[in-house]
């Protein structure tokens, strides 16, 4: 299948079958894969947090708003978190980034201010959203991503110190009646037109 038909097949899973898992080899991959995520300057500002236990998944899902029953049935829960301290960033990029790199940051991003920073973490985190999703679905695996997450709450269960939960995403396999598969309810797009200029 070639991305366009994936990106065609896949979408947001409303309704997972709870007795299919996902194979540990699978979430090897997928986590190797987000390892592997791109972001500004490499600057990886990141913490991926996989959970399978049926007792922190259900924990999580109380604090999801209108997620709770997809978070429960789905095989596994991914929260992804940003660096939310700024002395903890500076440390790991000066530790691990060519000199390069550090000097950009210090010239375009130390300056601005501490919300604008953090804003900046963030965004890269949102990158690599985008390469998870496409990563499922070229293995058969359905998500769903969801910001609907206390996401104060989620750090405190998940003793996330230092970081900030943005988003979670729940993956698995779809039950066959959800109602939101292409199959069954056609994908909504605007059209090109309306999303794309050519200079």
């Amino acid at each position: 299948m070639n991305f366009k038909e994936l990106a065609n097949s896949r979408y947001t899973t409303k309704k997972y079958d709870s007795n299919q898992k996902i194979s540990s080899e699978h979430i090897q991959q997928l986590q190797e894969i987000l390892r592997l995520s791109p972001s500004s300057i490499n600057s990886q500002p990141w913490k991926f947090t996989f959970i399978s236990d049926e007792n922190v998944k259900n924990e999580l899902a109380a604090v999801s708003y209108f997620n709770e029953q997809k978070i429960k049935d789905a095989s596994h829960l991914v929260v992804f978190s940003s660096i939310d301290d700024i002395a903890l960033f500076e440390k790991q990029i000066n530790d691990h980034l060519p000199e390069g790199s550090v000097g950009y940051y210090n010239q375009f991003l130390k300056p601005l201010p501490e919300t604008e920073i953090k804003s900046w973490l963030q965004s890269q985190v949102y990158l690599s959203l985008g390469f998870f999703l496409s990563a499922c679905a070229s293995m058969g695996i359905d998500s769903s991503p969801m910001e609907g997450i206390q996401s104060e709450k989620y750090g405190q269960i998940l003793k996330l110190n230092g970081y900030k939960p943005l988003f979670a995403v729940a993956i698995g396999y779809r039950n066959p009646e959800d109602a939101n598969q292409p199959s069954v309810k056609a994908k909504s797009r605007l059209e090109m037109g309306d999303i794309l200029e050519i200079i």
